[in-house]
């Protein structure tokens, strides 16, 4: 195997990360074919969380994937926290027709998520999508004002509401409570990162859908 040390820089800050840093792995797959794998855990990680995120790059520098249950998957756009005008670019940039927008970071207002929320349900139009990740900034009586003002600008801008909120508070029993007060659909992220996770947002009845990201849970097969 091959491992190449890799730096670079942000161009939008995100919760005061300016560069990710990490090792790109070259490897094989079975049949022989070039495979690649990352790793780039978040500087502030324990070593547990950190060697899932090994574990995913390994995962993929071997090319070791399960059989696929689709055969294509529909992706979004991600918009940073930017000034409202320049948040139909990153929406409309790579051809999606959803776009999953930032919202309550330190540096924006409410009024500041609102318009870039509404900003971005006008550009992407008719059978456009907007989704909301607040990265658990929020606490429940926030998020509910928040998720309140957010739906309804997408609504207004002739969309069908948000499709759901991404992590919109931190603890999964803040997101039972907060599931319980507002009609958008609540997905929960930063909440699953070990497989036990996911029991405590069943039991809970927490979320209505659950993010599953390869690398921090440790690779495509630990998430299935």
């Amino acid at each position: 195997m091959e491992f190449r040390p890799f730096r670079i820089p942000l161009t939008t800050r995100f919760r005061g990360v300016t560069e990710r840093s990490g090792v790109l792995v070259r490897g094989s797959g079975p049949d022989g074919a070039e495979a690649w794998g990352e790793y780039s855990p978040f500087p502030d990680y324990t070593p547990e969380r950190a060697s899932r995120w090994w574990a995913a790059a390994m995962e993929a520098a071997r090319g070791d994937w399960p059989a696929p249950v689709h055969a294509s998957v529909e992706v979004n756009s991600i918009v940073p926290e930017v000034a409202p005008d320049a948040a139909p670019a990153h929406a409309l940039a790579n051809g999606c027709r959803t776009a999953k927008v930032k919202v309550g970071g330190r540096d924006s207002s409410l009024a500041d998520d609102v318009a870039r929320v509404a900003a971005v349900a006008r550009a992407l139009g008719p059978g456009g999508k907007v989704r909301v990740d607040a990265n658990g900034a929020w606490d429940v009586d926030v998020a509910q004002r928040a998720l309140r003002e957010l739906d309804a600008a997408v609504r207004d801008a002739g969309l069908g509401g948000l499709e759901y909120a991404e992590q919109p508070c931190a603890s999964v029993e803040e997101l039972a409570t907060l599931r319980r007060r507002t009609p958008v659909p609540i997905a929960a992220d930063e909440s699953v990162r070990i497989p036990g996770d996911v029991d405590d947002v069943l039991r809970l009845d927490a979320a209505d859908i659950v993010v599953l990201k390869a690398a921090p849970l440790g690779g495509v097969r630990a998430c299935l």
